[in-house]
């Protein structure tokens, strides 16, 4: 069954950065794919192990404190945040 996209309206905001487009893994459950973009015009797909945070690709054209605070959060909403 393949996962379904959810739609943040306006997005998931942290400071500058925004993701929408939020799907979980449907190979790995505590991984989630995120869509990014930043007020600078930088967009970028990611994905984040909601098991210890850990963003892949580690470095993009999107701050990445910001980019792990809304993958954290996107972890904590999806029920899959770590311990």
């Amino acid at each position: 069954m393949p996962a379904a996209a959810v739609q943040a309206a306006p997005g998931l905001c942290i400071g500058p950065v925004c993701g929408d487009e939020i799907t979980r893994s449907a190979k790995h459950h505590f991984q989630l794919r995120l869509r990014l973009s930043d007020q600078q015009g930088h967009h970028e797909r990611l994905i984040v192990d909601c098991r210890d945070g850990h963003l892949s690709p580690a470095v993009g054209p999107v701050e990445r404190g910001h980019a792990r605070a809304v993958a954290q959060k996107a972890c904590r909403l999806a029920g899959s945040a770590s311990a």
